[in-house]
């Protein structure tokens, strides 16, 4: 991983977790070739550890095949909540809870 090749790593993504793709506008070119050119994902895994499905790969530059950062996702279900994360220096951290109920008890409104 380079952080010559970002603008900033591990940047706050709030809640936007990419399952796939790449987070571009902090890409800042190849440190090894110095060209900034599209950024390809290479050496992607999907293993389900005990209920929990983690996504690895690296985002490598097109021309030089350097490896610009290493990305993880991960997805699981927690009680009543999916629960998502991601790890990546060129996409950022980021974490996110959905309720997999009709109406989310987060969000509810106390009747008193």
């Amino acid at each position: 991983m380079c952080n010559g090749c970002v603008h900033k790593e591990y940047p706050d993504r709030g809640n936007t977790c990419l399952e796939n793709g790449s987070y571009l506008m902090n890409y800042q070119g190849c440190a090894k070739c110095k060209q900034r050119d599209f950024v390809l994902i290479s050496n992607k895994s999907t293993e389900d550890d005990d209920g929990e499905e983690i996504v690895t790969y690296d985002h490598v530059c097109k021309n030089c095949d350097h490896v610009v950062a290493r990305h993880e996702y991960t997805f699981s279900v927690v009680d009543e909540y999916q629960e998502y994360t991601m790890l990546c220096m060129l996409c950022g951290k980021a974490e996110d809870s959905i309720s997999v109920l009709p109406d989310d008890p987060r969000q509810c409104a106390p009747l008193f």
